[in-house]
C-alpha cells in the first residue's frame, strides 16, 4: 500500500518537472522571438534605395513611352501628309488641262449642254480636293506674295498697281496651311509709261 502510494507520488513529481521543462524552453524560444519580429519590420536602408531607384526607373519609363508614343503618332501623320501630297501634285496637272479645256469650250461658245456637263465635272472635282483640305489660291489682284506665288513675267498694267498679280498662268495650291504648290503669274509694273514725245504740240 504504501509503495503504490509512493510511485505515484514519483509520477507526479516526473510530470511536475517535465511541465516546469518544458515552460522553460516555450519562454527562452519566446525571448528570442522579437529580435527577429523587429528585423522584419524596420527596413533596411539598402532596401529603401533599391525601392526607390526602381520607383525612378518606372516614371523614366513612363515618361519614355509617352514620346515614343507620341513621336510614332506624328511621324504617322507626316507620312500620310507626304502621300496625299504626292497623290494631289500628281493630280492637279490633269485638273489644270480639263480646266484649260473648259475654258477655250466657253470661248468658243461650244454646245451649252457640254459646257455645263464639263463643268459640273470640273466643280465635283474641286469639291473633293476641299474634302481633303485642298484649296485653290486666288491670284489676280492680290500683291505679289513669293511665298504663295512664282513670278513668270512682268508687265505693264493700266487696270492692276505694281507689284500686283495681273493675270494667272497657272492656279496654286494650299493643302491645309501649308503651300502645295505656287500659282504662275504675271505681276504688274503699274501703268505703261507713253511714248517719249507723246503729246508734244508743235
Amino acid at each position: 500500500m504504501g509503495k503504490k502510494k509512493m510511485d505515484r507520488k514519483d509520477l507526479k513529481e516526473e510530470a511536475r518537472l517535465a511541465e516546469e521543462e518544458l515552460a522553460d524552453r516555450e519562454a527562452s524560444e519566446a525571448e528570442a522571438l522579437p529580435d527577429t519580429e523587429i528585423i522584419e519590420e524596420e527596413p533596411a536602408p539598402q532596401a529603401a534605395e533599391e525601392e526607390e531607384s526602381l520607383r525612378d526607373q518606372f516614371i523614366r519609363l513612363q515618361a519614355d513611352f509617352a514620346n515614343f508614343r507620341n513621336r510614332t503618332q506624328r511621324e504617322r501623320l507626316e507620312l500620310y501628309q507626304r502621300a496625299n501630297e504626292d497623290l494631289f501634285l500628281e493630280l492637279l496637272p490633269v485638273l489644270d488641262h480639263y480646266e484649260m479645256g473648259l475654258q477655250t469650250a466657253e470661248q468658243h461658245h461650244a454646245d451649252k449642254a457640254v459646257v455645263d456637263g464639263f463643268r459640273m465635272v470640273f466643280d465635283q472635282f474641286q469639291n473633293v480636293l476641299k474634302k481633303f483640305n485642298v484649296e485653290p489660291i486666288d491670284a489676280v489682284g492680290q500683291p505679289f506674295d513669293p511665298h504663295r506665288h512664282e513670278a513668270l513675267t512682268h508687265l505693264p498694267s493700266d487696270e492692276f498697281p505694281a507689284e500686283t498679280c495681273s493675270h494667272q498662268v497657272r492656279r496654286g495650291y494650299l493643302f491645309g496651311d501649308r503651300l502645295l504648290r505656287a500659282a504662275q503669274v504675271v505681276v504688274s509694273s503699274g501703268p505703261a509709261m507713253p511714248p517719249e514725245g507723246a503729246g508734244d504740240g508743235e
